[in-house]
């Protein structure tokens, strides 16, 4: 039963627990190459070894990466992990992609070798004393440190680049910089990247003056005008047409707009905040994003942990997401009982919060528990021998195709774009898809 009445806000609680964490100390030294005894120790839990000026550690090798490999350290162990560099990363003799390491492990890159230092010095990460930060709830470890990294930038005017995967929260997370910061009572204005077509997108952004492309009747803003005073939150910005990203880069590094079809500039007061579950620094390496435009947006970066890194979190989790459903009493406390709770800690819940916000509002809708984890195989259909074979087999693709489809984008949560990458499909060519089966009548997300 839905009640009529809106649901009581969730109290923030605050959280009597020390106000730090600690990681493993780290630190590497170069032991032999061009810069033989450079050394750098982890100021936070990760380190990015690179040619770039924005890698942690700065190296002149020219058979190294622009943004070569990171060391991520916990509080008890250390991941190595390459970031799609052209020549690889060694880690004692083996090639790897990603590995743990241990105390006096040598990596080589390029012609560097670098010896790995561990179990130094802990370094403490400061974790926020709340439980709630704008729209967004959490009590564990992992989401405490994000609320810590969300309200320092809060409180400035930085470029935020928010990272995590699909369903992590990036856009509460961006609402939530918002509303904490001195710009609140502007507009907050979000715009899915991946969403619109490269050559619109340009106007969606920046606006377009009179006459500017057939049909440009009148002039129009884009939302960068609409949200001066504000925020623009830039969802997906890895999809970033190349062409579109040092116009974007001119607006970061200027503060001001030109309209298509302009020869003048405007003067902008904007904070932009973006966000992706690309690892961009990979995209960088491949030459697909701009090394200095993901320097210029990555000046905080946040990395929202996913949902099976907080199973702390899901009793809040569910009492927030209920609440705002409209329940009445009986039906938020089934919701929130023991029993249930229990059984959605032993999911994995790879699509994170929106997956589960997404299978509560099925439950809330059908009032009862649906089962959770990966739906049972579908059946065979009987096949029609009464029709002639290519019929028969067009009908059997077209049932298959619609099916798939309908599956990997429930997987995704509706996220075309990762539903595309997954299916191993350009996006386009996943749209005409949709719009084959009758899923989609035009573009969107």
């Amino acid at each position: 039963m839905v009640s009529s009445t809106q649901p009581e806000p969730v109290a923030t609680e605050e959280i009597p627990k020390t106000g730090r964490t600690l990681v493993q100390g780290v630190r590497l030294v170069v032991i032999e190459g061009p810069d033989t005894g450079l050394e750098r120790s982890a100021a936070e839990d990760r380190i990015i070894v690179g040619t770039h000026e924005s890698a942690h550690l700065v190296l002149g090798d020219s058979a190294v990466s622009r943004l070569h490999f990171e060391l991520v350290a916990s509080d008890d162990q250390v991941l190595v992990r390459d970031l799609g560099s052209k020549n690889g990363t060694c880690v004692d003799g083996l090639k790897v992609l990603a590995a743990y390491v241990r105390d006096g492990a040598v990596i080589e890159i390029g012609r560097t070798r670098l010896r790995v230092s561990t179990g130094r010095e802990p370094v403490a990460l400061p974790l926020s004393s709340r439980a709630a930060l704008g729209v967004m709830v959490g009590s564990s470890a992992a989401m405490r440190r994000a609320f810590a990294l969300l309200e320092r930038a809060a409180g400035s005017d930085a470029t935020v680049l928010l990272e995590g995967e699909t369903g992590t929260g990036k856009e509460a997370a961006a609402e939530s910089i918002h509303r904490e910061s001195g710009r609140r009572d502007g507009p907050f204005i979000p715009l899915d990247c991946s969403a619109i077509p490269g050559e619109l997108l340009e106007r969606e952004l920046f606006g377009h003056e009179r006459g500017a492309f057939t049909g440009a009747q009148s002039a129009q803003e884009g939302l960068f005008e609409a949200a001066d005073g504000g925020t623009i939150f830039l969802d997906e910005i890895g999809e970033l047409a190349p062409d579109l990203q040092p116009k974007l880069l001119r607006v970061l590094e200027r503060r001001e707009i030109r309209r298509v079809g302009s020869t003048r500039t405007k003067p902008i007061n904007v904070r932009v905040i973006a966000a992706t579950n690309r690892n961009l620094a990979t995209e960088v390496n491949a030459r697909r994003f701009r090394s200095d435009l993901y320097y210029r947006l990555a000046v905080i970066e946040v990395r929202l942990p996913p949902l099976r890194e907080r199973p702390d979190d899901l009793p809040v989790l569910v009492q927030h997401l209920v609440s705002r459903l409209g329940l009445d009493q009986a039906a938020t406390e089934r919701w929130s009982s023991p029993a249930f709770l229990a059984e959605l800690a032993r999911h994995s819940w790879p699509g994170n919060v929106r997956e589960l916000r997404n299978y509560l509002e099925r439950c809330a809708a059908l009032c009862e528990e649906l089962p959770l984890g990966p739906p049972p195989e579908p059946t065979v259909a009987t096949i029609d021998v009464t029709r002639p074979l290519r019929e028969a087999r067009e009908a059997w693709v077209n049932r298959f195709e619609r099916g798939y489809a309908e599956e990997i984008l429930r997987r995704h949560d509706g996220n075309v774009t990762a539903a595309a990458r997954a299916a191993g499909m350009d996006r386009m060519s996943f749209y005409r898809l949709l719009w084959r089966v009758g899923l989609r009548q035009s573009s969107g997300r």
